[in-house]
C-alpha cells in the first residue's frame, strides 16, 4: 500500500478500497439545524459564503466542478495551476470564496461566477475541506477525522490561493457565537467519524448567524424614482413540484448589477405569473419563464411564507430553479 497511508490506523486502512462510487461529482451536503451543541466526537469548521468546488486531479489534468456538475477552469484559472502540480492524484472537495475585508463575500465572487471573460483583479481562494479519492483508492467509507488527516498530507497548501480548511474539536456553542460576532454566516458541524456520503446528510449540520437561502427569480417590478432596468425581484420556490410565491425583493442591487439581470432576464419573459399558488398583485410586473435562481438574506419567513427585510446577494449557477425548496430545520 502507498507510503500516504501509512499513518492511518488499522480500522481506517481496513475500508480503503478501489470500487468506484456511482457518481463522484455529487458532493455531500449539509442539512439546516436550530441545534446548537459541543459534541466530543463531532468538528466545527467555518462555513464559507463561495461556490461549492470538487477538484479532480489526474496526473497533470485538472478538472474544477460546481455543484451541478459545470466545468469552472475557466473562472479559476489560479485554482487549476495550483493543483496540477500537486504530487498525488486526487478528489477533493472545497469552496471558492473571495473576501470583503475579513468576511466571504457571495456578491465579490460575481465577477468570477458567471462571466465568459472573468474579472480576475477579483482574488479568490479555494478552502479545501474534503478527500474523498486518493491514488486510486475511494476514501468515502474511511471517518471524517481520517480523511482530513489524508488531505493535509496528500495535498501541498503552499500556493496562496489554496487554503486547507481549519476545525474546532469542541466548543461548538462557543465557536458560534464567535462566529456571528465577526460577520460570518455561520459553522458547518461535521461528525467526525462519518462517512462520505454523496447526498444531503445529517451527519453534517449547518448553524446560521443569518437566515440565507437560494430562491427562483420569478419576475420583476418596473423602476421608481432613479433607479433604471427594474425595482425589484419577485420571487419563489418549489414545494412538491408546485411553484410558490415568497414575495419580492427590493435591495441588493448596484448599477451594474440591475444591468446586468435585466440583460439576463429579457428572453425570459412571458405573459403569466409563473407560480402555482397565487397570482400576486404587482401592477406592471414582468413575468418570466423560472430559470434564473439567485442567493437572498433576509431575517425571517413571515407566517404566510413570505420573506421579511431580504436582499440581494447574487446570481446562483451551479442549481438548478427545480431544485429550490424553502430550507428549514429538520432538526
Amino acid at each position: 500500500m502507498a507510503d500516504i497511508f501509512n499513518n492511518l490506523p488499522d480500522e481506517a486502512r481496513d475500508k480503503l478500497h478501489k470500487k468506484s462510487q456511482p457518481d463522484w461529482t455529487a458532493p455531500m451536503l449539509a442539512t439546516l439545524t436550530n441545534e446548537r451543541f459541543s459534541k466530543e466526537d463531532w468538528i466545527y469548521e467555518r462555513k464559507l459564503d463561495g461556490e461549492r468546488c470538487l477538484a479532480f486531479k489526474n496526473g497533470k489534468a485538472i478538472s474544477l466542478m460546481s455543484r451541478n456538475k459545470k466545468k469552472k477552469n475557466h473562472q479559476y484559472p489560479e485554482i487549476e495551476e495550483a493543483l496540477k502540480d500537486q504530487e498525488h492524484d486526487f478528489i477533493i472537495d472545497g469552496e471558492i470564496v473571495a473576501f470583503d475585508g475579513d468576511v466571504t463575500s457571495f456578491s465579490k465572487l460575481q465577477p468570477r461566477m458567471h462571466s465568459s471573460d472573468p474579472d480576475l483583479d477579483v482574488e479568490v481562494f479555494y478552502y479545501v475541506f474534503d478527500i474523498i479519492y486518493l491514488n486510486g483508492h475511494d476514501l468515502s467509507k474511511i471517518g471524517l477525522k481520517h480523511r482530513k488527516a489524508l488531505l493535509k498530507e496528500a495535498v501541498s497548501f503552499d500556493h496562496k490561493n489554496l487554503r486547507y480548511t481549519t476545525h474546532r474539536n469542541k466548543e461548538g456553542e462557543k465557536f458560534l457565537k464567535e462566529a456571528c460576532s465577526k460577520g460570518w454566516e455561520g459553522l458547518i458541524a461535521k461528525d467526525g467519524n462519518s462517512k462520505y456520503k454523496h447526498d444531503r446528510s445529517k451527519k453534517w449540520l449547518k448553524f446560521k448567524c443569518e437566515n440565507q437561502q437560494e430562491l427562483v427569480i420569478c419576475g420583476y417590478t418596473p423602476p421608481g424614482g432613479s433607479r433604471s432596468h427594474f425595482g425589484a425581484l419577485v420571487v419563489g420556490y418549489y414545494d412538491d413540484g408546485k411553484l410558490k410565491h415568497a414575495g419580492k425583493v427590493g435591495t441588493g442591487y448596484d448599477e451594474e448589477t440591475l444591468k446586468s439581470l435585466h440583460d439576463k432576464m429579457k428572453p425570459l419573459e412571458q405573459d403569466k405569473p409563473p407560480f402555482d399558488d397565487e397570482d400576486p398583485d404587482y401592477k406592471k410586473a414582468t413575468w418570466l419563464k423560472p430559470k434564473l435562481v439567485g442567493e437572498f438574506r433576509f431575517t425571517e419567513w413571515t407566517d404566510d411564507n413570505k420573506l421579511r427585510h431580504p436582499s440581494f446577494l447574487g446570481l446562483r449557477d451551479d442549481k438548478k430553479a427545480k431544485d429550490v425548496k424553502k430550507e428549514e430545520p429538520e432538526l
